[in-house]
């Protein structure tokens, strides 16, 4: 962070081979263990291969639904107002609700029972896709929460 009246420039990485796509190359840096990109980036190809296949669209555009799906709208944040913490409920920025949704699915695959990563990773995109799984149902308890302690908005700041 800069001291003075400086700006934080916000990096982005350079799109992957294979599509020309900026989220692909997120993806596969986010899913990226101890830098093995290469296997990172096979997984991701062929894990969107399967959904495409699955869902009947282009790869890139199937990760663009379920990322799109997944990503929440809403959030908490905890305030501390008076000795007392309150869950205020406040709007999620475009960039971090993807942000949350590549992390949300990306962990939601890795927990899932399977063979390989391909698979999981598949299945959990599918689903996504579809309106269900396990990063679906993160973010729809995110939209609850925030629902839930609508009372305290008045605290946002």
């Amino acid at each position: 962070m800069p001291r003075g009246t400086g700006k934080v420039v916000k990096r982005i990485p350079s799109p992957d081979a294979k599509y020309s796509s900026v989220t692909v190359a997120k993806f596969i840096n986010r899913l990226m263990l101890r830098g093995q990109k290469a296997t990172a980036e096979r997984v991701v190809y062929n894990a969107l291969q399967l959904t495409a296949d699955q869902v009947n669209s282009k790869p890139d555009e199937a990760l663009e639904q379920a990322i799109k799906n997944v990503a929440p709208l809403l959030m908490v944040k905890s305030r501390r107002v008076g000795g007392a913490t309150y869950q205020v409920p406040t709007e999620v920025a475009e960039q971090k609700g993807r942000a949350l949704a590549i992390k949300w699915l990306i962990t939601s695959a890795r927990a899932r029972s399977g063979k390989s990563m391909e698979e999981k990773l598949a299945g959990e995109l599918v689903d996504a896709v579809n309106g269900r799984g396990a990063a679906i149902k993160k973010r729809d308890d995110l939209h609850k929460m925030a629902e839930a302690n609508k009372a305290f908005a008045h605290y946002r700041w």
